[in-house]
């Protein structure tokens, strides 16, 4: 119960910072906000951590993602959560597109080191590092053959990876960091909805296994 209240708080606060986000985008207050953000990150820019979130802002790539599922489907012998996990991209990705097409936000005018196309809110790839990683990290947790360490050890790892993803955007000139944000939040709301559908199938899938053996 208590877990299920936690979820529904976290739910609830995601979902309130994507439409403020929204409200000040309709209102023209997040220039100011934006601007600050990435000049604050633009300072430490260098060759070096250019080339390294080059390659990490590739991890949430479409055709990089669907190369990891065809990876996952063929060393996870249960074959149901690789479904879920193809399921979760394609509802993601039309999430994504839904929204971009609702708010039609032009990307940044500042030097982009990458090229990108399409609109810019939310961020495309801060919604599919998030519903992908994130969906692992919770496959991951959830886990009965896996030690403690290395739950956490994984867990963190892609954490870090999540959140390097976002920060590889607004580096790389292509997404405002309200994009980012936008994208996390909806995407935590998004991800509390998921999992408990998961987690609903799978215990009905077990009890039916349960039922058919007696």
């Amino acid at each position: 119960m208590r877990s299920k209240i936690i979820k529904i708080f976290i739910a609830c606060i995601s979902l309130s910072i994507f439409f403020y986000i929204v409200y000040l985008y309709s209102h023209n207050k997040l220039e100011a906000f934006d601007m600050a953000i990435y000049n604050s990150i633009i300072k430490f820019k260098s060759p070096l951590i250019t080339f390294i979130l080059k390659i990490i802002t590739t991890f949430a790539n479409p055709l990089n993602l669907f190369i990891i599922v065809i990876m996952l489907l063929i060393l996870i012998k249960n074959k149901q959560v690789g479904i879920l996990v193809i399921i979760n991209l394609i509802l993601n990705s039309l999430l994504n597109l839904a929204l971009k097409n609702i708010f039609t936000r032009g990307r940044p005018t500042i030097t982009h080191l990458i090229k990108e196309n399409g609109y810019s809110l939310p961020s495309g790839h801060a919604m599919a590092s998030l519903a992908f990683y994130g969906l692992i990290i919770y496959l991951v947790y959830k886990s009965v053959n896996l030690s403690k360490k290395v739950k956490t050890i994984l867990i963190s790892l892609l954490t870090l990876l999540i959140i390097l993803i976002g920060i590889s955007r607004i580096y790389l000139g292509v997404h405002y960091v309200s994009d980012v944000i936008a994208g996390y939040s909806i995407t935590t709301f998004y991800l509390i909805i998921y999992t408990e559908i998961i987690k609903n199938n799978l215990r009905g899938r077990s009890n039916e296994k349960k039922q058919v053996s007696k």
